[in-house]
C-alpha cells in the first residue's frame, strides 16, 4: 500500500494541473471502489474549482469552492495520471511538462476527471481498493477516517516530546507503535525500517523505551524523530518507492527502491559504514521487518 512518501509525490503531480483549475465534467465509469461512490458525486464535482490539493497521513484532500472536500484514498493498486489536452493550464500556470506515457489499462480507468487546465486526470485502480468521499469541510477534522490520526511527521508539531508522549507506558514494540497511525500519520511499514535503520534501533525494542519515567523524551527518541523525518524528504524526492503499482501522474516509476538499507534486503551486508552485521528478516505482527541485528540495539 502507498505509504505517505508516494501519496505525497502523486499530490505534487497533480497540483500544477488541478489547483485553481475548474472540473468540467467528471466520468465515474461504475459505482463503487472499496465503497461505493455518493449518489450524486459526479454532480457536485462537475463545476467546482479545486481551491488547494492537500495531503493528511496517505490521504489526498481536494478542497473545493463549494465548501466540500473531495477525500481520496490510493488503496492498494490505485494511481493517477496527468495527460494534456493542449489548452492552457488555468490561471496562467504552466502546463504540466511530463506526459504520461504509462500502459495503463483502460478496463481499470474508473474515474476520469477534465479539467479546465487542460488536463484529464484518470484515476486507475485494478484492485479497486481505492476510495472516494465528498465530505463538508467543516466536518473533515472529525471524518471517522481522520479524526483519529496522529500528527504529520514533516510537521513542526513532531517533535522528539511528542514521539516520546505517545510512546510512553506502551508495552508494544517500536516498530508496531510506529506504524499505529495515532501515533504518528503516513508511516508504514517500508519506511518504518527504513527509519529504524537510520536511527540505529531495534524495531524490536519497547517503545517506551523513548521516554523516561517522568515521559521527558531520551536521546533515543530525538534520533529517531530526525530519521523519521530524513528518509521521508528523501523518499520524496526520489518520487517514492515503486515496488509493484506506485506510479508518479507522468507514468514514470519512484526511485527510492534503489537506496533501501534494510527493506527487501535479507541476508546482504549492513551499509552503515564501520558495522559488520548482515541484514536479517523477522515477522512482526504478520508483517515483514527487516533490520541489522548489530548496529541496531
Amino acid at each position: 500500500m502507498p505509504e505517505l512518501p508516494e501519496v505525497e509525490t502523486v499530490r505534487r503531480g497533480l497540483a500544477p494541473v488541478m489547483e485553481g483549475a475548474r472540473i468540467l465534467r467528471v466520468e465515474a465509469r461504475r459505482p463503487d471502489l472499496r465503497r461505493p461512490f455518493p449518489d450524486d458525486l459526479t454532480r457536485r464535482l462537475s463545476g467546482e474549482t479545486v481551491r488547494h490539493l492537500a495531503r493528511r497521513a496517505k490521504y489526498l484532500l481536494a478542497e473545493l469552492t463549494s465548501g466540500d472536500v473531495l477525500l481520496m484514498h490510493l488503496g492498494m493498486s490505485g494511481s493517477f495520471r496527468v495527460t494534456q489536452s493542449g489548452g492552457d493550464a488555468a490561471g496562467g500556470r504552466a502546463r504540466a511538462a511530463a506526459i504520461n506515457k504509462s500502459p495503463a489499462a483502460p478496463a481499470h480507468d474508473h474515474v476520469v476527471f477534465h479539467m479546465s487546465s487542460g488536463a484529464t486526470v484518470t484515476f486507475n485502480d485494478p484492485r479497486r481498493f481505492g476510495l472516494m468521499l465528498i465530505v463538508p469541510h467543516a466536518e473533515l477534522a472529525g471524518h471517522p477516517l481522520l479524526r483519529g490520526l496522529g500528527p504529520e511527521p514533516l510537521g513542526t508539531t513532531f517533535d522528539a516530546a511528542a514521539l516520546a508522549g505517545a510512546c510512553t507506558g506502551r508495552k508494544t514494540s517500536l516498530k508496531a507503535a510506529l506504524l499505529d497511525q495515532r501515533v504518528v500519520a503516513g508511516l508504514g511499514n517500508i519506511y518504518v525500517c527504513e527509519a529504524l535503520h537510520r536511527g540505529r534501533l531495534s524495531p524490536k525494542r519497547g517503545a517506551a523505551t523513548l521516554a523516561t519515567r517522568r515521559g521527558a523524551p531520551t536521546p533515543r527518541a530525538a534520533a529517531l524523530v530526525d530519521a523519521i523525518k530524513l528518509v521521508l524528504k528523501d523518499a520524496i524526492k526520489a518520487g517514492g518507492s515503486s515496488l509493484r503499482d506506485h506510479r508518479r501522474t507522468d507514468g514514470e516509476l519512484g526511485g527510492f527502491q534503489h537506496h533501501f538499507r534494510v527493506y527487501g534486503r535479507a541476508g546482504e551486508p549492513c551499509v552503515t559504514p564501520g558495522c559488520t552485521g548482515t541484514i536479517k528478516r523477522i515477522v512482526q505482527n504478520g508483517r515483514s521487518t527487516f533490520y541489522c541485528p548489530t548496529c541496531q540495539k
